[in-house]
Parts: structure tokens; C-alpha cells; sequence
């Protein structure tokens, strides 16, 4: 399934939030929506369930104008929205069954992912009773009880504990390698480079970024080197001697023990380098291409004025 977000423009009243947004998300594969609040991500993600509706542009799946009364969709809000007082299995069937599910599927969906979040001891009792991870569980229970084609998460990690994530992490996995398409939505960037192939990254109601993240990061320049090694402080004195004017600077740094950061003057003579290592007897434990961090790409095209 090839879920398609075409040339998409909305506007509230004066203010015009999605200025022509186009993206593709594949099954089997996650997308991850970035961007800084009022980027306008939640109003694509809105248009995509039906909750708003653009004013030009469309959303197509495989080509063709989506219909939601066939196409199951799974939303996770960042903003939780259970009810605290009720029972969570009779919520849970009660969901379930707004989105088209008899009581009987209802019911077995509910022990189904109860069952998997680890929460099936839960099932009676009132959502307020929980702490603020398991909610988030249920929550995840609620998105996942019809089955969907399509699933989007926003912020799903906020608040959870380490083992909670692990197993959060599990089941969006399970989700990927099922065929689902995920559209993920965090500002923890290092979940994204985790679960998403590829990324799309909105500032004030555009995409100013779109591509795969391994693509991304290789249209950097590739000029900075990390050497680990437990002769760095040998090292340094033969990049200098060896390599002359091709090595802009080398320090070390202060992040990690051994290593040290080197600066070429261009990305050809990174083979040169290793080379002049390798000669010298020197024991490399690493040696990479520095790439910029995720963290930093979004900064970059997410800055004002961008």
C-alpha cells in the first residue's frame, strides 16, 4: 500500500497553514513528520484521518482517493484522549466498535492487546488507577484494536519508562514488518532514526526537507574523520608531518576517550588518510565518516527564516 499526501493546502480563516504538502509513505516502512510546534503536523495528520478536509489537494492510496469506510487507520494523539473513569475493556470494546467492529471481534481484540502490552490484569479496572506509562499502553491497545493499514503515531514515547519503551519499540516493529504504513511524529529524533526510512520535515506550513534519512546524510560533506585509536596522542604528529596542508585541523575529542576529530580539505583524501594510519603500525579501533546527527539536520532547516 502506497499512501500519497498531493500537493495539500489548508487555510484557517487568514492564516494559511499547509502550503502545498506532498509526501509518500510506503507499507512496511515508516515516515517520520517532523517539525517545531504549529509547523502544521497535526493538521496533516488531520487531513489524512478526515477530521479536516483541504481546501486543494487530495490523499490517495495506491493511486486512487482514499476511502476511509474501507481504509482502517490507527491515530495515536499526542494529547491522550481516554476516558479516566471508565473501565478500560469497556472502553477499549466501545472504541473498537466506532471504527466498525462487532462486540464479539471487539472484545477478542481487546484480550488480544491487553494480553500484549502486558496490561490483561488492568482489563476491570478504571484508567485513573494507572500510572501515566501504562495509560499510555492502553492507549496504544486502543490505536492498534482495529487492525490498521495505516498508523499514526505522535509522540507514542513521551513519558514512558525504559522497559515500557523497549516494548513499544517491539510493537511498532511488529507493525513495520507487517505491512502497515507508519507515520511517525516525535521530537525525540533519535526513535525516528530508529524506526523511519525516511523523513519529511515541515516549517511554517511547507516541507522544506524530503528524502531518505541515509540519502540525507550522505549529500553532507564527507571531510571529517573520527579516528578511535590507543596511539591517538602518537597520531597527531604524523597527520601533521604526513599529510601537510590535506588536514585542516586534528584534535581530540572531548566527548570520547582516543579518538580524535580530524578536518580534511576535501573528502578525497579520506583513502589517503587510512592509508598513512595503516602504514604507521597504528592500532585503529575506528574509523568513519562523521556524519551530521538528525538532531542537527532538523535544526538546520527548521531555524526562523528557513
Amino acid at each position: 500500500m502506497e499512501l500519497c499526501i498531493k500537493n495539500i493546502h489548508k487555510r484557517f480563516g487568514e492564516k494559511e497553514v499547509l502550503k502545498d504538502i506532498s509526501l509518500n509513505a510506503e507499507s512496511g516502512a515508516a515516515l517520520g513528520l517532523l517539525g517545531r510546534n504549529g509547523a502544521g503536523k497535526t493538521t496533516t495528520i488531520r487531513i489524512v484521518m478526515g477530521v479536516f478536509y483541504p481546501d486543494s489537494g487530495e490523499i490517495l492510496v495506491d493511486g486512487k482517493p482514499i476511502n476511509r469506510n474501507k481504509i482502517r487507520i490507527g491515530y495515536m494523539p499526542e494529547e491522550r484522549g481516554l476516558y479516566p473513569k471508565k473501565l478500560i475493556s469497556d472502553q477499549l470494546v466501545y472504541l473498537a466498535m466506532l471504527r466498525g467492529m462487532n462486540k464479539s471481534d471487539a472484545k477478542a481484540a481487546c484480550d488480544k492487546w491487553l494480553n500484549r502490552m502486558g496490561m490483561s490484569e488492568y482489563k476491570n479496572r478504571k484508567l485513573e488507577t494507572l500510572s501515566k506509562g501504562n495509560q499510555q499502553k492502553i492507549q496504544l491497545a486502543a490505536t492498534l484494536m482495529c487492525d490498521p493499514q495505516i498508523v499514526i503515531l505522535d509522540e507514542p514515547f513521551s513519558g514512558l519508562d525504559p522497559v515500557n519503551a523497549m516494548l513499544l519499540k517491539d510493537v511498532i516493529s511488529e507493525m513495520i514488518e507487517g505491512g502497515a504504513v507508519v507515520l511517525f511524529s516525535s521530537h525525540q529524533m533519535n526513535y525516528i532514526e530508529e524506526f523511519c526510512n525516511g523523513i519529511a520535515v515541515l516549517n511554517s506550513g511547507k516541507i522544506v526537507l524530503n528524502g531518505q534519512i541515509s540519502e540525507i546524510k550522505r549529500s553532507y560533506p564527507r571531510d571529517k574523520i573520527a579516528v578511535s585509536s590507543s596511539d591517538a596522542d602518537k597520531i597527531l604528529p604524523v597527520l601533521i608531518r604526513e599529510m601537510g596542508g590535506k588536514v585542516v585541523s586534528a584534535e581530540k575529542s572531548k566527548d570520547a576517550e582516543n579518538t580524535l576529530s580530524i578536518q580534511l580539505k576535501e573528502a578525497a583524501f579520506k583513502g589517503e588518510l587510512l592509508q598513512k594510519l595503516s602504514s604507521q603500525g597504528f592500532d585503529i579501533d575506528d574509523f568513519r565518516v562523521c556524519e551530521p546527527s538528525l538532531n542537527d539536520i532538523f535544526v538546520q532547516y527548521t531555524e526562523a527564516g528557513i
